[in-house]
């Protein structure tokens, strides 16, 4: 399906160029159809960006701010293609230029704030997320609450985060990520009740445990003195994850 869709598009853009004939368009015509080239070429990007195809994905890209150097959602691609290159200074160049030609794309908002965040810049990325929330429009909001939260507590700006990370479950109530970071939260603070009953209903809605995750399970279990569940969650750790670090704090007695 996906090469239909691929060769689907690959016609709709043979179109584009050869329709028209040898006749000369009008000017918005044109620019429309210089959008839709730019448009196509960008969805393609996305698709070989999601294969990690990187150096395709930057040949679509580049086609497309051929067909429209202004074209917001190419430069918001690239951005995440250069990111996950390292390529961190063109990175944060491309997203900034997206926001500059259209200020009110949550989706760019909250991808640069992540980009921020995981850069060691959590304070700057605050920001971001904060401008993805105001749009009515947006989609998922919930990502960047759960986002903010996260890198608020990056931050070290602690007063809003269970607060945004409620926001979040009421949006999308069972969402995981929510469910984890209220597990995880409550139990930096101390209520190891409140930490459990998160982190069994995270655990309903999620297909397997990573290490990270079974490490904070015998941390709860631990401190709410269920001897039966922490072993649970230890054997488990330790035989799907034998050379992790978080098995290397359970071997120490952490």
């Amino acid at each position: 399906m996906k090469l239909i869709r691929l060769v689907i598009i690959a016609s709709l853009l043979a179109g584009c160029a050869s329709s028209g004939g040898g006749s000369k368009g009008t000017p918005q015509l044109d620019r429309t159809r210089a959008q839709t080239s730019a448009r196509l070429h960008t969805e393609l990007a996305a698709s070989y960006y999601e294969r990690t195809q990187y150096a395709i994905a930057l040949q679509e890209i580049d086609v497309a701010l051929r067909a429209d150097e202004k074209y917001p959602p190419a430069y918001a691609m690239r951005a995440l293609v250069r990111m996950a290159l390292r390529e961190d200074m063109q990175a944060d160049a491309d997203f900034r230029r997206s926001l500059e030609l259209d200020s009110s794309n949550s989706e760019t908002h909250n991808n640069y704030g992540w980009f921020l965040c995981q850069r060691g810049r959590a304070k700057e990325s605050l920001g971001q997320f904060q401008e993805a929330v105001k749009n009515p429009l947006y989609a998922t909001p919930e990502t960047a609450y759960v986002n903010l939260a996260v890198c608020s507590r990056k931050a070290g700006e602690m007063k809003d985060v269970e607060n945004n990370l409620q926001r979040a479950l009421i949006l999308r109530p069972g969402m995981p990520e929510a469910l984890y970071g209220l597990a995880d939260y409550s139990f930096d603070n101390g209520d190891f009740a409140g930490a459990k009953s998160y982190f069994l209903r995270f655990a309903q809605v999620i297909s397997e445990l990573d290490a990270e995750q079974l490490w904070l399970a015998v941390r709860i279990e631990r401190k709410m003195k269920d001897r039966n569940s922490e072993a649970s969650y230890a054997l488990q750790l330790r035989k799907r994850f034998p050379t992790s670090r978080e098995t290397q704090l359970l071997s120490q007695g952490e």
